[in-house]
C-alpha cells in the first residue's frame, strides 16, 4: 500500500479511536485545575503501558490527578504510602496459614489493581523496591513459590518529593530506568491558583464519572502502535539518544558534562511516547515536534551528569535542551 494511503487509513482509525481523549481530559479538569501537561503525560503512560514517575513538592494535586484518572476510565485503584517500615508483603500480599485445613491461602496485596499510586516511592527500603520492580517489569508478582499475573492494564504511577531527602532511599538506576517518563510537576499559574481557590472554597468536589472503559484503552493501545512513523523520524530519535552517549561525535557542546547517556530503552520509549502524543492530538503520523515535546520527560532520568556538570549547577534538562538544539531536525 502506498505511504499516503496508509497514513490516510491510520488517520481515520486514530480519529475514531481517540474520540474519548477530550472527554477524559474534561472530566479530570472538573477536579484538577490546570496541570494539562501532566494529565497528558499520564495518558501517554497509560496508552504505552509505561510507568510514570511524578516529582514535585507536596500539595500539587498529584494524588488527586491519578485517582481522578482511575475513576474516569473505570479502573481499580490503590494508593500505597511508602514508608521506611514497609515490607514486601504489605505490597504484594502473603500466604496465610489455615490451621483447620492445614493449608496456606493467598492474600493478595494492594499491588493487584489496574492503577497503583506509589506515594513517596523513595521512602521504602530496597526489598520493597525489588518487589515493586518485578511487578513493573513482569506484570506479575511472586508469593511463596507461585507467580500471580497482575490485571491488565497495569500502571504504576509513583511520586517523590525532591526537597526532603532525610530518611529516603534513592531509587536504584535499574528501577528509575523502568519508568517510561519522569515528569516534573510545577506550581500552578496565578490564574490557575485563583481558579483553584474558587473551586474548592466551601464546596463539595464534583464526582468523576466514567467516560471510557478499559476495553477502549486496550484498543487504543493497539492503534497507538499502528501510528505511522517515517524513517527520518526514527533516525532522528536514534540521533538524539546517541548524542547523549557521544556528544563530541555529534558536535554537541556538552563535553565533560555527561557521565552516562541514555539506554536503548530510551530509544524505544521515545518512539512509543511520540506515537502516543500524536494519537492524543488525533493524528495518525508522528511529526518531529512530538519527539521534542516528550523528549525531556523520557530522557531526564536517563542522562547522568558528571561531578563537573553538577559543580557548574547544570541540570539534566539543561543538557537535554542543548542536545535538542543541536541535533538536526528532519
Amino acid at each position: 500500500m502506498p505511504v499516503a494511503a496508509e497514513i490516510e487509513q491510520i488517520n481515520a482509525r486514530v480519529a475514531e479511536e481517540s474520540r474519548f481523549v477530550e472527554d477524559l481530559k474534561a472530566e479530570i479538569a472538573k477536579v484538577v485545575v490546570g496541570q494539562n501537561r501532566i494529565v497528558e503525560r499520564l495518558l501517554i503512560g497509560l496508552l504505552c503501558d509505561g510507568h510514570v514517575l511524578l516529582e514535585g513538592v507536596p500539595g500539587l494535586a498529584k494524588t488527586l490527578m491519578v485517582k481522578s484518572l482511575a475513576s474516569a476510565i473505570q479502573a481499580s485503584f490503590h494508593r500505597l504510602q511508602f514508608t521506611p517500615d514497609l515490607l514486601p508483603a504489605d505490597l504484594i500480599g502473603t500466604l496465610i496459614y489455615q490451621p483447620q485445613q492445614g493449608t496456606f491461602t493467598v492474600k493478595k496485596g494492594p499491588v493487584f489493581a489496574h492503577i497503583v499510586l506509589a506515594d513517596e516511592i523513595n521512602r521504602a527500603p530496597a526489598k520493597v523496591q525489588s518487589a515493586l520492580l518485578e511487578a513493573m517489569q513482569e506484570h506479575q508478582v511472586t508469593i511463596g513459590d507461585q507467580s500471580y499475573p497482575l490485571p491488565e492494564p497495569f500502571l504504576v504511577l509513583a511520586t517523590q518529593n525532591p526537597i526532603e531527602q532525610e530518611g529516603t532511599y534513592p531509587l536504584p538506576e535499574a528501577q528509575v530506568d523502568r519508568f517510561m517518563l519522569k515528569v516534573k510537576v510545577d506550581y500552578p499559574s496565578r490564574q490557575e491558583e485563583r481558579a483553584i481557590l474558587d473551586a474548592v472554597a466551601g464546596q463539595t468536589p464534583p464526582e468523576i464519572r466514567p467516560v471510557v472503559g478499559l476495553d477502549a484503552i486496550l484498543r487504543a493501545r493497539q492503534t497507538v502502535n499502528a501510528v505511522y512513523m517515517d524513517e527520518k523520524i526514527k533516525n532522528y530519535i536514534v540521533d538524539i539518544v546517541f548524542a547523549t552517549r557521544f556528544p563530541k561525535e555529534h558536535k554537541i557542546p556538552a563535553e565533560g558534562l555527561i557521565e552516562y547517556g541514555a539506554s536503548p530503552r530510551a530509544t524505544i520509549y521515545l518512539a512509543q511516547a511520540a506515537r502516543a502524543l500524536a494519537f492524543l492530538r488525533h493524528r495518525g503520523h508522528v511529526i518531529p515536534d512530538d519527539v521534542k515535546t516528550v523528549g525531556p520527560d523520557v530522557l531526564r532520568h536517563r542522562v547522568i551528569l558528571t561531578y563537573e556538570a553538577e559543580a557548574e549547577e547544570k541540570k539534566p534538562e539543561d543538557v537535554i535542551a542543548t542536545i535538542f538544539d543541536h541535533v538536526e531536525v528532519p
